[in-house]
C-alpha cells in the first residue's frame, strides 16, 4: 500500500509524534495504523465534502428553503448507510479475523454472505422511497416548498440506496484485510465524480435537488461495479487488493450469516438509533421555521466533515484490534486498541481547536445573507465543539466492533439520542425562554453521552473475552 505524504497523513504522524514523546503510545504502532487509516480518512473527506458540496450547490442555486428540503430527505437516505454500515461494521470484524488466522475459504464465503444480507435488508428501503416519497417526507417535514424539495430528492435516490450499503460492505472487507488504500481511490475517485456530476446537473442543466440526486446515484453504482470487479479478480488495473472471492457455490452459509447477524445486528440499531432519532428533532427544529432547519442541516453536514477521523482511525482499530484476536493474542489487541484510541482523541482535538475559530467563514460557503449568517456561525461552532465527543467514541467503538462486543454502542446512540438529545431540543419549543439555545445543548448531548457510556466499556476489557466466541475455528485449534 502506497505510504506517500500528504497533509492527513502528516497530522496523524505529527499528533503521534508528540503522544509518543509522552510516552502515551509506541512510535511503530503510530506508523502502522496511520498506514491503515489515512486513505480512509481522505476517502472520508471525498465523501463527506461531497455531500457538503450537494448542500452548498443546492443553496446557492435555490435558496435556504431547497437546503431544508435536501435536509427532511436527508435521514431516510441516511438509513441505508445505517444499514450498510451496521453490516459492514459486523463484517470487518470476522474478516479481520480470518484474516489474521489465514482462514482464506471462510473469509471469501463471509464476504458473499454480507453481501446477500445487505441487499435483502435495504430493498424494502428502494420500494419505500419510490413508491411513497412524500408521505415519508411529510412525516417530518414543514412547509410546502420544502416538503416538494424533499420529496423529488428521495424518490431519486431510491434507485440508489442498495449499491450505496454494498459499497460499505465491500470497503470495509478490504479494510478488515489492512488495505484501506485501495478503497480510497474507488470511493474518493466516486465522490468526486459525484461533484463533477452535481455541478453539470445543478447548474448547467438547472435539475435542482433532482439533479444533485441522480448525481448521488450515478457515483454509487459505480463504485459498486468497482468493488465487485476488484474482489472477483483480486484487484483492478493499477489496484491490488488482499481479498478475492471465487465465484463458487455456495454464497451464502447460514452459520456465518448468524454469526454475522449476532455481531451486525446491534450495530445495525446503534446506527438506526443515531439515524432514526434525526427523524423526531427534525420535526422538533422544523417547529422553528426553515431558517433554523437550514443552519441545523449545514450544521450536521460540517460535523459530519469533521467527523472523518472516524472512518479511518476506528475501523483501522477494528482492523488492527481484530487481526491480533484472530492471532489469540490479546495483549497486543489491547494495545492496539489503546494506540488508536489515544491518537484518535488527540486528532479530533487538533481538528476542533484549529476549525472553531473560522465557523463564520466556513458559514459563508453555505449562505450569503447577513440574517442567516450569525444562526449558521453558531452552530456550526458547536459542531466543531461536540465533534471532539465523537472521537471517544469513535476509538471505544473500534475495539468493541473487532471483538464483537456490539450491544454497548447500541446501548450508547439510544440513551444519547432518546433520553438525552431529544427531549432537551423539545424543551427549546416548550419553553420559549430557551428557544434555539436548547438545539446546541442537544447537540452536545447526542456526542457527549455515547462517548461516555462506549468509553466506560471499552476501559472495563470485557470485550476481550466476548471475542472468544466469535473467534475462527482456525485460530481456536491453533
Amino acid at each position: 500500500m502506497p505510504s506517500r505524504y500528504n497533509p492527513v497523513r502528516g497530522l496523524l504522524l505529527s499528533v503521534g509524534g508528540l503522544l509518543s514523546r509522552a510516552g502515551l503510545v509506541e512510535r511503530d504502532r503510530i506508523a502502522r495504523a496511520t498506514d491503515l487509516a489515512w486513505p480512509r480518512i481522505v476517502t472520508g473527506l471525498a465523501r463527506m465534502s461531497k455531500s457538503t458540496a450537494d448542500v452548498a450547490m443546492v443553496g446557492l442555486a435555490l435558496g435556504q428553503v431547497a437546503i431544508a428540503g435536501v435536509g427532511f430527505a436527508a435521514p431516510f437516505w441516511g438509513l441505508a448507510f445505517a444499514l450498510g454500515g451496521g453490516v459492514g461494521g459486523g463484517t470487518i470484524g470476522m474478516v479481520s479475523q480470518r484474516f489474521g488466522a489465514d482462514a482464506r475459504e471462510e473469509l471469501g464465503l463471509t464476504v458473499t454472505t454480507s453481501a446477500a444480507v445487505v441487499v435483502a435488508v435495504t430493498l424494502p428501503l428502494t420500494a419505500a422511497f419510490w413508491y411513497a416519497p412524500g408521505t415519508l417526507i411529510g412525516l417530518v417535514g414543514s412547509g410546502a416548498d420544502a416538503v416538494a424539495y424533499g420529496e423529488q430528492y428521495l424518490r431519486t435516490l431510491a434507485v440508489g440506496v442498495p449499491f450505496a450499503a454494498l459499497n460499505l460492505v465491500g470497503s470495509r472487507t478490504l479494510v478488515g484485510a489492512d488495505d484501506a488504500y485501495s478503497p480510497m481511490i474507488l470511493r474518493g475517485g466516486g465522490a468526486v465524480v459525484n461533484v463533477v456530476l452535481n455541478a453539470v446537473l445543478i447548474f448547467g442543466l438547472g435539475m435542482g435537488v433532482v439533479g444533485a440526486a441522480v448525481g448521488t446515484v450515478i457515483a454509487n453504482v459505480l463504485v459498486t461495479a468497482a468493488l465487485a470487479v476488484g474482489l472477483v479478480r483480486g484487484g483492478l488495473p493499477g489496484l491490488d487488493f488482499p481479498v478475492r472471492i471465487p465465484l463458487s457455490r455456495p454464497f451464502v452459509d447460514a452459520s456465518l450469516a448468524r454469526d454475522l447477524a449476532s455481531v451486525a445486528s446491534p450495530l445495525v440499531g446503534s446506527n438506526l438509533a443515531r439515524t432514526g432519532a434525526q427523524f423526531p428533532r427534525l420535526f422538533i427544529v422544523g417547529l422553528f421555521g426553515p431558517t433554523v432547519v437550514s443552519a441545523y442541516v449545514v450544521a450536521l453536514r460540517v460535523r459530519a466533515l469533521l467527523d472523518t477521523p472516524n472512518w479511518g482511525l476506528s475501523l483501522a482499530s477494528s482492523s488492527l484490534v481484530g487481526q491480533a484476536l484472530g492471532e489469540n493474542d490479546e495483549s497486543d489487541a489491547t494495545r492496539w486498541a489503546q494506540t488508536v484510541f489515544r491518537l484518535g482523541v488527540g486528532v479530533y482535538v487538533a481538528v476542533a481547536l484549529g476549525l472553531a475559530p473560522f465557523s463564520r467563514q466556513i458559514s459563508r460557503l453555505f449562505v450569503e445573507d447577513a440574517a442567516g449568517l450569525g444562526l449558521v456561525t453558531t452552530f456550526v461552532a458547536v459542531a466543531c465543539l461536540t465533534v471532539v465527543f465523537r472521537g471517544v467514541d469513535g476509538g471505544a467503538t473500534g475495539p468493541l466492533r473487532a471483538s464483537g462486543d456490539t450491544r454497548w454502542p447500541f446501548y450508547s446512540q439510544l440513551a444519547g439520542m432518546y433520553l438525552f438529545a431529544l427531549p432537551i431540543a423539545y424543551a427549546g419549543v416548550s419553553v420559549p425562554a430557551i428557544g434555539v439555545s436548547a438545539l446546541y445543548a442537544s447537540m452536545l448531548a447526542e456526542t457527549a453521552v455515547p462517548a461516555a457510556v462506549t468509553y466506560h466499556r471499552f476501559r472495563s476489557g470485557a470485550w476481550r473475552a466476548v471475542s472468544r466466541s466469535y473467534r475462527p475455528d482456525a485460530a481456536l485449534d491453533d
